[in-house]
């Protein structure tokens, strides 16, 4: 995983910001060709969405920023063997910082509004197949990752999630981990 952030370029009109290059992403070792780009819209502060990933044929990395408000985004690695297998990570994304974070395939990835009328912008590797979808709990004992603010709106699905089942003990990953 990796956290993006972009060098402004500033003068007396504003800033220009690269978010991304194909040929930046390639040579850390990152996928670079994007199929598909989606944007949320969410109202309140405190809506919740998530954690939610897709499992193979169809597996996505994905590129997320905040375009305006501001989250607390989250991953959670899911990939077996991984030596950060169910451990997560999370970081503030905010239209003001325009921090990017880069979630690679098999991890399962959500964020919570810490303002009113927030918007989140995504570009994933593969188009979404619903019949690949999954999702884990938000609020797993496995996980526990401390969400900032209890949910004001979260869907009936991300709700209704089962508890994750590991063979792996739980924890934070301090740094972004590499896919």
């Amino acid at each position: 995983m990796f956290l993006v952030d972009p060098q402004r370029l500033e003068d007396d009109r504003g800033f220009f910001a690269r978010t991304f290059s194909q040929d930046e992403f390639e040579a850390h070792g990152l996928r670079s060709h994007f199929v598909q780009c989606s944007m949320s819209f969410n109202r309140s502060r405190g809506t919740l969405r998530g954690m939610h990933y897709q499992v193979a044929p169809h597996e996505e990395a994905k590129l997320v920023s905040c375009v305006r408000g501001a989250i607390f985004d989250a991953v959670i690695d899911l990939r077996r063997g991984s030596p950060t297998y169910c451990h997560w990570f999370a970081t503030e994304l905010s239209a003001e910082t325009l921090k990017m974070l880069y979630v690679p395939e098999g991890c399962a990835h959500g964020f919570q509004t810490l303002q009113d009328d927030t918007v989140v912008f995504y570009q994933m590797s593969e188009v979404y197949h619903p019949e690949y979808a999954r999702g884990v709990r938000w609020d797993d004992p496995v996980f526990r990752i401390p969400w900032p603010l209890p949910p004001s709106r979260m869907s009936p699905m991300d709700r209704a999630y089962e508890p994750f089942q590991a063979d792996a003990p739980p924890g934070q990953v301090k740094t972004p981990w590499t896919a």
